[in-house]
């Protein structure tokens, strides 16, 4: 069996956690004023109308996030516990790259949501962090 000891570093782990859904909600938020600004009405995620594209753009911003978000989580969590700080300023990049990709993609230009393709840097690194934890849980790394 082994045990897993978190160090108390990883309480930064835990405040990027709350820095995630701050940015969840200020991303639903955007959406929410876009659909009263566009007159687009719940259920209906997308439209099809002459001034759809920006609103399809500020809604495509928050899915998106929204689909790739359980990943950073469960990257967060493992590479976490082994390096916690490194795994939160890897969250903060992140987080950083979501409201870059925002502010690009709600300019209606979708080439602009590019702007937060950085994130990936963070998201590369939590990965690689993750199997070096798998390696050592298995015992094929030492610590």
């Amino acid at each position: 069996m082994v045990m897993v000891e978190l160090y108390p570093e990883f309480g930064y782990v835990v405040l990027v956690f709350l820095a995630s859904i701050v940015l969840l909600q200020w991303l639903a938020a955007r959406v929410s004023m876009a659909r009263k600004k566009y007159e687009v009405p719940y259920p209906k995620m997308y439209i099809d109308q002459p001034y759809s594209h920006v609103f399809n753009c500020i809604q495509r911003a928050h899915q998106n996030t929204l689909e790739s978000y359980p990943m950073f989580l469960v990257l967060m969590i493992f590479g976490g516990i082994l390096y916690p700080k490194l795994s939160a300023l890897c969250g903060l990049i992140w987080i950083a790259a979501r409201v870059t990709y925002a502010f690009g993609y709600y300019t209606g230009d979708p080439e602009r949501r590019k702007w937060g393709a950085f994130g990936y840097i963070g998201l590369l690194i939590l990965l690689v962090i993750n199997i070096i934890f798998a390696l050592k849980l298995l015992g094929l790394i030492s610590s």
